[in-house]
This record gives C-alpha cells, structure tokens and sequence, in this order.
C-alpha cells in the first residue's frame, strides 16, 4: 500500500514539476508555477519520508529545521541579491549530491559487493563530480556578484589556463574510471577523495577566468549542473523521482543556457574558457572625449516632448532599487500620451529574468516589456532612449571593436536612439571592464547620480515642477 502511494506520489510531484516549469515561461502564470514547484517537492519529500525503509526520522526532522534556518533568511535577501542566492542554492543542491555520493559509497563498502554495478558506480562517481565542482563553483560565482573582497572580480587568465582546467577534470574522471572498474579495491576510499578534492579544485578553476558579463549564463550552467548531479543522484538511490525531477532541472537549466548564448552571439566553450570580460588593453575614450551632463530639469523637458520613450533597465537599476521610481515615471509619461516601452537585455543585470523581476515587482504591464531583437528594429524611430544603470548591453564596442572583450555580443542599439539619457553613478568602466563608446556620442547627454535618485528627480519635474 504504502509503496503504491508512493509511486503515486512520484507521478503527481512529476506532474507538477513540469506545470510549474511550463507557467513560470509567462510572467501572467509564474506564480502559479511557484507554487505548483513547492506542492511537488512536499509531495515528493512526504512520499519518501513514509517509505518503510526510511528510520531514522529524528535525523529528517534535525535536517528539515536546519533547511528552515538557513532558507527562511535566504527568501528575504533584496532583490539585488537575487543572482547570489539562486547561486547559493546550486551550492548547496551539488554539495548535497556530492555527500550523498560518498556516503553511499562506504554504505556499499559495507553491505557487499552486490550494489557494486559497473552502472551505479559510474552515476556514484558522476554524481562527486557534478555535485562537487558545482559546489565550488557556485560560490565562486556568488562571491564574485556579492563582490567579496577576497574574490577577484575580473577574469583571471594566464598561459595555458584551458589546458590546467581540462587537465585537473581529465585526472578525476581517470581517478573516476580506476574506482568504477575496481571499487573494492584498498584504495577505493583514497581515490575518492582524490576525486572530490580535483572535483572541489575545478569548481573554482572553472569560474575565475569569467567575467561579468557572462555571469548570467554562468549561473544557468551552474543550475544545469546541479540538476544533472540529482539525476545521476537518483540512479544511484534508485529514485526514479529525483532523476525525473534532476532531469527537468537540468534540461531547464540547459535550454537556458544555450538561449543566452545564442543572444550573446556565443558558444558554450567560449563563455567557459574565452575569459569573456578582460579588460581591454585600449585607450580609455573618457579621456579623449567630453561626457556631457544634462540637468533633471532639461532632462524632463526632453522625455515631455517625445512620442516614443524607449527605456533601457540595467544593474544600476537593481542597486538603487529605483524600478518603483521607474514605475512613477512610467505613469507621468504615459499620462502625457508618451509611448513608453522597456527593451530587456538577455544578461542584464546579474541573472537571466533579473530586469523581468524587478519591473515585475513595480507593477509595469508585461505588454510595456520588448526583447532585444523586437525593440531594436524600432530603436531609430525612438526619441529619447533612458539607459539606467546600463553598460555592457549597450556598449556600440561590441560591434566595431574587434580587440573589445564584448566583440560580437548583441546589444540594444541604444545609440541609434535621436537622443541618449544615460544615468551613471560615475565614469567607471561596466561588468566588463571597458568604457562605452554610448556615453560620448554627440546625442548622449548624461545624469550622475544614484539612479532612484536621479529618476526621483525626473518624477518630481513631472508631479509639481515645471512639466505639465
């Protein structure tokens, strides 16, 4: 009875887990798919937890009050912070996998020879290696957006990085081969341990040579990861719903990733091995030419006089927390009869979707929102396009620059814009480290300042000043 609710269970958690992926694709349904992902995992968890073989409940209930501890904390990080936590959660899905693993494996040792399968070893040591090097890397990765002081921010390159990289992976999978086809050799637990520890050392490897700019894909590659290392998880539990559930995760995490690459005009290997976001060694064209400031006020007036207002979202945005003054804005525009839309990078800001959310949780309409190649046909017609907090994505470097870290990234043509706002907290270079041709074009005027600020500013010229 109980190992027929069980599979029951399996099957309505599956069911689940693939609605809640299939509504969070539209912002209308996402939070249906929210809370369409947490009825499945409860039902997966209580589904396993009643199976007889399952004893040591005290231990359940220590682990579940330390997930409370930790998560309850984690879902009240600011929205800025949203990047660093998701990459938090892979860190903690590949150590899970990872321990798993090598638990099981000195369970085997004890219980004889017979769960040695040349198969289940195979996923057992796939399983460290995934779970284990996306530990590492996921804090990385978190590191770097978080900007720990520790952590180099910039890409760390030196000669013949890729072949150190592949040459620490190729020795845990040789390490990996040895203990599958011998795992009850005297050995076994040396090797092992040899292998979670190159596992732990490519982790990191594999993320100090990437910039920030390719932090968004990154960290969907990181969730691809985890996801692949439940499934070879649930091969080695005999779990027929954590390799479902894995699956879905890491085939999501995939897709993902090979939609941003294809928006960045770029290959798996080059986001993870082409050091995408050095700093160009080329003169800094901030000391060559004028950054011209405008006023608030001038700055209203130009935005009142427009017909099409194309409004341009970055990290800076997220920093300032300005999206709610972005909203206000929004509506003084729009009540004036100007046409205001949202154009959405793929990597703005630090994770995939991370603009989507923060104009989401302002209330902007998802109709006022444009992907890049549906916004840049229009982009010559615009009148005044706002950049907040923007660098990379719409830096013209990318498409004339050969030498350029971001050469061949399409950007929002920005600067085909009649008139270019730019808010910038200072003249510092972007995620990438280079400086943008955008901000000394003869059409771009520029507004320092904190972005919820400086957008405060344009509201109130709108609400009580000289605009109306």
């Amino acid at each position: 009875m109980i190992h027929a609710i069980g599979q029951l269970s399996a099957v309505v958690a599956t069911a689940l887990f693939i609605f809640a992926l299939h509504w969070m694709s539209d912002p209308k349904t996402s939070r249906h798919g929210v809370f369409a992902g947490v009825a499945g995992m409860a039902i997966a968890v209580l589904a396993t937890w009643i199976q007889p073989e399952i004893v040591h409940h005290a231990w359940i209930l220590v682990a579940i009050l330390a997930g409370f501890l930790v998560g309850v904390p984690l879902s009240r990080v600011p929205l800025t912070a949203v990047p660093q936590r998701t990459a938090l959660s892979h860190a903690f899905g590949g150590l899970a996998a990872g321990l798993v693993g090598t638990a099981e494996y000195h369970l085997w040792l004890t219980e004889g020879p017979e769960n040695f399968t040349t198969f289940r070893m195979a996923a057992l040591v796939i399983e460290v290696i995934l779970g284990f090097l996306t530990f590492t890397g996921s804090l990385m990765a978190a590191g770097k957006l978080q900007e720990v002081s520790w952590i180099p921010q910039r890409p760390v390159t030196y000669p013949g990085q890729n072949f150190v990289n592949l040459g620490v992976l190729a020795g845990a999978g040789v390490l990996g081969v040895m203990l599958v086809l011998n795992p009850m050799a005297p050995w076994g637990s040396a090797a092992l341990l040899g292998i979670i520890g190159l596992a732990l050392l490519f982790g990191v490897l594999l993320i100090i040579p990437i910039g920030g700019a390719d932090m968004p894909t990154v960290i969907s590659i990181l969730n691809s990861y985890a996801g692949l290392s439940a499934v070879a998880m649930g091969f080695v539990l005999n779990s027929m719903l954590l390799v479902t559930a894995g699956a879905l995760d890491g085939s999501s995490g995939l897709i993902l990733s090979i939609i941003m690459c294809r928006a960045m005009n770029r290959s798996f290997t080059n986001v993870l091995f082409g050091a995408f976001g050095a700093v160009a060694k080329s003169k800094q064209i901030g000391e060559a030419k004028v950054w011209k400031q405008e006023s608030p006020e001038g700055a209203a007036q130009l935005l009142e006089q427009a017909r099409l207002v194309v409004i341009i979202p970055g990290y800076g945005m997220a920093v300032a927390q300005a999206q709610h003054k972005v909203r206000e804005l929004y509506d003084q525009l729009t009540k004036r009869g100007v046409t205001v839309k949202f154009a959405i990078h793929p990597v703005a800001g630090r994770m995939p979707g991370h603009m989507n959310v923060l104009l989401a949780e302002a209330d902007i309409p998802y109709t006022a929102l444009a992907e890049m190649d549906e916004i840049n046909p229009e982009m010559p017609q615009c009148d005044v396009a706002l950049v907040i907090g923007a660098n990379d994505v719409v830096n013209p470097a990318a498409r004339t620059v050969k030498d350029s870290p971001i050469y061949g990234m399409p950007i929002i043509d920005a600067d085909k814009a009649r008139t270019v706002l730019a808010i910038k907290r200072s003249k510092n270079p972007g995620f990438a480290g280079i400086d943008n041709d955008l901000y000394v074009q003869d059409n771009t005027w520029m507004l320092f300042g904190d972005a919820k600020g400086v957008i405060g500013d344009l509201v109130k010229q709108f609400a009580g000043g000289g605009i109306h």
